[in-house]
């Protein structure tokens, strides 16, 4: 199977100005289902590290207090020690907007306070598109035999602490009241070994070194950090250490994306839209499996993709899981959320009515399971974890970062082709989908062929609504999948939260060429 049928070329990724690989090969990904799973990954990593090794990380969220493991440490504790022990310790965090707004510039800024005190430096980092965000969840750590870095959706901050349980994090962060006071969170990482690890290296260099002022977009900002004596000023990184060698034998491309923004990116003058560009190519090669876990679902030019898909190809399903409610309430906030949903689910369902399968997720006390998770699985070939979401925004306006990933292993469960295109299902592709199936499914495996199993999800689904519906009779029936309905808003309440929902919600920022002839 040549590469290049399923990731982008180098030409296809559309930014000369980056220097990343195209791809790499000869690596080894390990999807960590659950914070649980991540956090604790992640302290026996930070642990073993010694002076001069490299720890650098970036993340939408960090909260200092938040517990790694039950007992700790905290993320503050984990990653001021590392400094204290003399390896270089450098992070950005996205300064965010007040708490007042359910925003996290306080508990950023607290983070970054602790690791510096303790010899690191982190920076709080506004260089965005207004009324955007960096989104990227990475820790990158570099030393002699141990290189390993982690890349997805979990960021290291309160609720994240979630295991298959799904009792919720006991450090929960206030959501919609649906939730629960400990709102139960499903998520993914992937811990990353081989040469990809230098790529990710150097996709936090060229953050770090950008030379544009950290908080040129908030002169506010710019003024309180003065005062405070902050660090505005990003210190020297010390030399890239030697690339890993061939560990495994998953290729991995790195998406990410940028918007345009003034002062330009040096490393994307007109923006990155990788993320999109290689969800667009990946998922016209689909057949018979768009197998898809996400937190906002919820673009008409996403849809579209998929219902044209959908549309060209008369045997293919499209799964996805969704959380059932928007994480906030609010006269305000839910109205946007819901009708961007609603439009996204409609163009799909309407190019294939029957082969469109929406789900959401409830632990087995009945409480929601918010779905934080961004995977997606194509065909059992090609499959993608990341910080970016199904929507307009991570497509095109936040920083966002994936790893889609390629496995050379043929996997000789049957159906061996399942596409029919000649390139055979793959180890890495297949045992993800079937790991989140199964757990979903309450059941210790789920079916291989994707007819099999997409029957399994919906005829759960139905069991358990059926429940529900006759008010709980009898013992439950396995399984946490709940069909999922979105709301229809009425008329006057359409007309004022579909504008907010696309200007503030769900922006544009790509080029005007691209806005205009609807490309990435």
């Amino acid at each position: 199977m040549p590469m290049e049928d399923w990731f982008l070329t180098r030409s296809e990724r559309g930014n000369p100005a980056s220097d990343l690989p195209t791809w790499t090969e000869g690596n080894q990904c390990e999807p960590l289902v659950h914070g649980a799973t991540y956090f604790a990954d992640l302290v026996h990593t930070v642990a073993a590290l010694e002076k001069g090794d490299h720890l650098f990380f970036t993340d939408w969220r960090g909260d200092p207090d938040e517990r790694l493991l039950p007992d700790g440490p905290t993320v503050a504790d984990l990653f001021a020690g590392a400094a204290e022990r003399g390896v270089v310790v450098k992070g950005l965090m996205w300064r965010s907007h007040l708490d007042k707004l359910q925003y996290s510039e306080e508990e950023n800024r607290h983070l970054g306070d602790d690791v510096e005190a303790a010899g690191g430096e982190v920076l709080l980092d506004q260089r965005v598109r207004r009324g955007g965000s960096h989104h990227q969840k990475l820790v990158v750590v570099r030393r002699p035999g141990g290189d390993v870095a982690y890349a997805g959706g979990i960021d290291l901050c309160h609720s994240r602490r979630d295991d298959a349980s799904h009792l919720g994090d006991p450090q929960p962060i206030a959501m919609a009241k649906a939730y629960g006071p400990r709102p139960p969170w499903h998520d993914v990482q992937l811990k990353l070994r081989g040469p990809v690890v230098d790529v990710l290296d150097r996709v936090f260099r060229e953050r770090w070194d950008d030379p544009m002022p950290l908080d040129i977009q908030n002169p506010l900002a710019y003024v309180r950090d003065r005062l405070s004596h902050a660090d505005l000023e990003a210190d020297p990184l010390p030399p890239r250490a030697p690339a890993a060698e061939a560990v495994g034998p998953h290729a991995v491309q790195v998406l990410r994306t940028y918007p345009t923004v003034r002062p330009r990116y040096p490393f994307a003058p007109d923006g990155e839209r990788t993320v999109a560009r290689g969800y667009v190519k990946a998922i016209r090669r689909a057949r018979r499996l768009i197998y898809l876990e996400d937190q906002y679902l919820w673009s008409t030019e996403v849809a579209q993709l998929f219902a044209q898909a959908l549309r060209d190809n008369p045997d293919l399903h499209l799964v996805a899981v969704v959380p059932r409610h928007p994480d906030l309430d609010g006269r305000l906030a839910l109205p946007p959320n819901q009708v961007g949903r609603e439009l996204a689910l409609r163009l799909c369902q309407e190019a294939a009515p029957d082969r469109v399968h929406v789900f959401d997720l409830e632990n087995h006390e009945g409480t929601p399971v918010y779905v934080h998770a961004k995977v997606c699985v194509i065909d059992d070939v090609w499959a993608s974890v990341g910080s970016d979401n199904f929507n307009r925004r991570s497509w095109t306006h936040d920083s966002e970062l994936s790893c889609a990933v390629l496995d050379t292993t043929l996997d000789t469960r049957a159906p061996a082709d399942p596409a029919g295109l000649g390139d055979g299902a793959r180890v890495y592709a297949r045992d993800l989908r079937l790991r989140l199936m199964a757990e979903h499914l309450d059941s210790e495996e789920a079916p291989v062929e994707a007819a099999a199993a997409v029957d399994a999800m919906v005829a759960s689904a139905e069991a358990l609504e059926a429940w529900h519906v006759s008010g709980r009779r009898g013992p439950r029936p396995p399984g946490r999948l709940r069909p999922h309905s979105p709301e229809r808003l009425p008329l006057r309440t359409r007309l004022w939260a579909l504008p907010l929902y696309r200007l503030i919600y769900d922006p544009d920022g790509r080029p005007l060429r691209h806005r205009l002839s609807g490309t990435f």
